[in-house]
């Protein structure tokens, strides 16, 4: 039997391995909420709702059913925190560096695996990546837990409730998965601009990805022994200049559709935080400042379309990515120009990839269409409200306009599987179902199609 089952792993796809491991993870996440010892006393948690929780906690996505200030002890807070990680950092990152610590090897199946879940095209230096990941994101986790810990004595009666809430918004953040122990998200620090700024630093470390952070670094504390200039790769380039152009995009279009609605009689300073923060954690952060529903319509139809492209590739965060939409706008421009070689900063962009982020995009508009569809027919909620938490989940944001607990079973299935899509990556499940490549030695006769 175990031959048979070694020889079915095998002969899966690393992609197909990938998903295995994130439901494992959920279903291990799922038994550890189930631990008595983690509620608090008195409460009980149905096991719909736990899963609901796991895989919330998994995909980083922070859309809840049930209040965590009220349903988890200091136990299952920091039973959360692990779960964020596994979500967050990613199940083959900390794989993999429980197996170096063992002192094992890893062979070119582990390395398939590795790429798969972070969206690399080679092997090469995948482990020493690894490595790097897990060494920036815990110092960046250490730190922001120490800064808002020492910050939050001034909010809790004691240091260990300080240090607590400091250590779970730290790596909520940096993870973006969103959850909070307040009960109320951030809203109690919503005049605190330094919590808001630590905070979206954290959000921003998270979310912009791995190896730009990675490069970044490099760039540094990193000197070149050849005594040439530092070159970052086209991949940092873009996601950097996406990433910081919908960060002002944002802000600017919360501020301006705001203007007279909830910033109306504002001081401009607060007003500025305001869009600030919910720009910056609108992308995959998941928290808030204020009540999402104050907002105006205009308002969260941006909004959702932002939490719709989400965070960049290899982070903490889902939707269809910062590179996807780079692409595509990219695509638009040269196309409606006439070319058909898409050139940037002195590199040519491949074709696979343009193709890659055509098919990302059409599949989220289908999967995300067909969620709205099914949930406009079983739930009774506006439509709104409804595409709002279609977006959020695919986004793994976290966000909602409060109708998350009052879902009916089918409509919690359905948020669920848009989590569980938005933390694997669409590029991920594409992989899944893609056969091989094949070379043909044969063509049909070319026809043209009429288009438009």
């Amino acid at each position: 039997m175990w031959k048979k089952l070694r020889h079915k792993l095998d002969n899966i796809t690393p992609a197909q391995a990938i998903i295995s491991f994130y439901f494992l993870a959920v279903s291990v996440s799922v038994l550890l909420l189930r631990i008595p010892a983690v509620h608090q006393e008195g409460v009980e948690v149905s096991l719909m709702d736990t899963i609901f929780t796991a895989i919330s906690s998994v995909s980083v996505t922070g859309l809840t059913v049930v209040n965590i200030s009220e349903t988890y002890s200091t136990f299952g807070i920091f039973v959360l925190l692990f779960v964020f990680q596994f979500g967050g950092i990613g199940v083959m990152t900390l794989g993999t560096f429980f197996w170096l610590i063992l002192g094992r090897k890893i062979g070119l199946r582990g390395r398939q695996l590795i790429a798969v879940d972070h969206n690399q095209t080679t092997l090469a230096g995948l482990v020493a990546l690894i490595r790097e990941i897990l060494k920036i994101i815990l110092l960046v986790e250490l730190v922001g837990a120490l800064i808002l810990g020492f910050h939050f004595m001034q909010y809790y009666p004691s240091a260990k409730e300080a240090f607590l809430h400091g250590l779970f918004a730290s790596i909520s953040a940096t993870t973006n998965a969103g959850l909070d122990i307040t009960g109320e998200s951030f809203m109690p620090y919503a005049n605190d601009y330094f919590v808001q700024l630590i905070t979206i630093i954290l959000i921003t470390l998270g979310a912009i990805g791995f190896p730009v952070l990675i490069e970044f670094k490099n760039y540094l504390f990193q000197k070149d022994t050849q005594g040439l200039p530092f070159r970052f790769s086209l991949f940092t380039k873009l996601t950097t200049i996406t990433f910081a152009g919908l960060l002002v995009f944002g802000t600017i279009m919360i501020l301006l559709l705001e203007f007279q609605h909830y910033f109306k009689d504002m001081a401009w300073h607060k007003a500025l935080f305001y869009a600030f923060f919910q720009s910056a954690s609108t992308r995959s952060g998941g928290l808030t400042t204020m009540n999402i529903n104050d907002f105006s319509d205009p308002t969260l139809l941006g909004i959702s379309v932002l939490m719709f492209i989400g965070a960049s590739p290899s982070s903490v965060g889902g939707g269809i990515r910062t590179t996807t939409l780079a692409l595509i706008i990219l695509f638009l421009f040269h196309f409606a120009r006439g070319k058909r070689n898409i050139k940037i900063f002195k590199r040519e962009i491949h074709e696979d990839d343009i193709l890659k982020a055509l098919a990302v995009t059409i599949l989220a508009g289908i999967i995300c269409i067909t969620s709205v569809i099914i949930l406009v027919i079983t739930e009774r909620h506006s439509l709104l409200s409804i595409v709002f938490e279609v977006c959020s989940a695919f986004g793994t944001t976290g966000l909602s306009m409060g109708i998350t607990p009052d879902l009916s079973t089918i409509g919690k299935w359905v948020i669920m599987t848009l989590m569980f899509i938005g933390r694997i990556g669409l590029a991920s499940l594409l992989l899944m179902v893609r056969g091989k490549e094949q070379d043909v030695n044969y063509h049909y006769p070319k026809e043209r199609i009429i288009i438009g």
